[in-house]
Formats: C-alpha cells, structure tokens, sequence
C-alpha cells in the first residue's frame, strides 16, 4: 500500500492527497495509464494495470479504450513526480490555465462525483454528489482557485469565475477528479482537472480525459482506494523512455 494521506480541506469538499514522490509508483497497486502519439494529439488510448503488491509484476486488466484528452494536446503537469525526475526537456510544454491541455504526469486518484445522488454499485471510492451550488473554481485570485466547493458553505465567495459541476450534458454524470496542483496549489498552473464522459471520439476537452460512458463507470468501479490508483498520463514517446526507471508496465507495440 502507498504511503499517501489524506486530509479534507474545510472548504473543500474533495481530499487533498499528499504523497512522498519516490513513493507515488512503489507504492500503487493499480494503474490507469493514458497515452497518446505526441503532445499534440487529442485522441489517444487508456490501459488499466493491477498486482499485488510492489514486488509483483504488473497485469493488464481488459482491453485497451479509446480517450481524448486537452483539445491542445498534453502538457507537463504538477503531480506526484517532479518534471525533471520526468525527464522534462527544454522546449516541452507545461501545463497553465486556459490552455486547453490536459497535464501529463503522475498523479493520485480518489474521489468519484456525479448526478446521482448515491454512488455506482460497487464503487469502492469517496464520492459527491453534484448539486447545482457545487463549483469548481478556476479563478487564479481565488484562495478556493483548484477546489471543488459548494458555494452554500462559503462565507465569502471570492472568486469571479468557476465552472459549475451539475451541467445540462452528461460530460460529469460520473467522473473522478484528478489531483493535479494541488499540493501546493499554484495560481495559475491549472485547475478543474477530471476524468469523466466525453463528447464523442476526437472532441478534446479543456484540459481533462474524457471516454465513452460505460468506460468511466467501468473505471469508477474497479478503482480500490486501498491500492492507491494512480494516473499516468504522457505522450507515448515519453512513457517507453520512462518505463524501466519507474517501473512502469509495458504497453502493447501498436498505439
């Protein structure tokens, strides 16, 4: 298990979770990795992997599925492993709000939200349920800027723009946020980042994953807190050369 705790924000209502970064990968026993052909591309693939502790190999678990992700392509993130230890290159582009990327990385997983007032059968995972006060905040002035909130337990609401979570399409019925910046939280380094349900094959996000409806329920059911899931997210060229230092699973050749 992954040396990963959680401690709940008293405005927020998603955990924020703090992980050692030469932990983040030893200490996971679940892997959702999404890759893509270059950081351009919109479309891409998401493969999940499982064992059984660090001294196991690494299993793959059903068949690969179609995703997309920022409708610019990917970005370095802020995760639970440093851009350089990443293997960052000058020229490389890093993720910051409003660019229309979603970040690649290494990141923890673990709260599910959606429409539905109690959470899928058999989900394992912490969950909110979308009501029409609950916001994601991406203003960058805000002291709530990269939280999800619920504006009726706010005293003071300080923020100017945020995107509200109940929408009238199915992109959020289910979904999971993804802890990008957000320990520290940097102004501006992006914000609001999910997995949830997608508009359809290459319609890119903002900045987030999106895949087919069954696929999100499939994720949110299989995912094990006690396995401390992680995402892993970057151009395809990137994992194969990151693969054996982190001890990442092989992919299959073909993307």
């Amino acid at each position: 298990m992954g040396l990963i705790a959680v401690a709940i924000s008293a405005a927020g209502l998603f955990p924020v979770v703090h992980a050692r970064a030469h932990d983040a990968i030893d200490g996971a026993d679940q892997l959702v990795v999404v890759t893509t052909t270059t950081w351009n591309s919109v479309s891409g693939r998401l493969q999940r992997f499982e064992r059984h502790g660090s001294g196991d190999g690494w299993k793959a678990i059903g068949q690969p599925f179609p995703i997309v992700v920022g409708k610019t392509g990917l970005a370095w993130g802020d995760g639970l492993i440093t851009n350089e230890r990443l293997g960052a290159e000058a020229g490389d582009p890093i993720k910051h709000e409003g660019d229309g990327k979603a970040p690649a990385g290494v990141f923890a997983l673990g709260t599910a939200f959606g429409y539905e007032p109690k959470p899928l059968v058999g989900s394992r995972m912490s969950y909110v349920h979308l009501t029409p006060s609950v916001e994601c905040v991406d203003d960058t002035k805000s002291q709530y800027y990269n939280r999800i909130v619920d504006r009726q337990n706010v005293n003071a609401p300080d923020w100017s723009s945020s995107e509200h979570m109940l929408r009238d399409d199915e992109l959020y019925h289910w979904g999971v946020y993804v802890d990008h910046n957000a320990n520290p939280v940097k102004p501006g380094g992006g914000s609001c980042i999910f997995l949830h349900v997608w508009r359809g094959a290459g319609q890119g996000t903002v900045g987030c994953t999106a895949m087919p409806m069954e696929d999100i329920q499939q994720l949110i059911t299989w995912f094990d807190p006690k396995k401390s899931p992680l995402l892993v997210q970057m151009p395809r060229g990137q994992y194969d050369k990151l693969r054996k230092h982190l001890k990442l699973p092989e992919l299959a050749t073909t993307e």
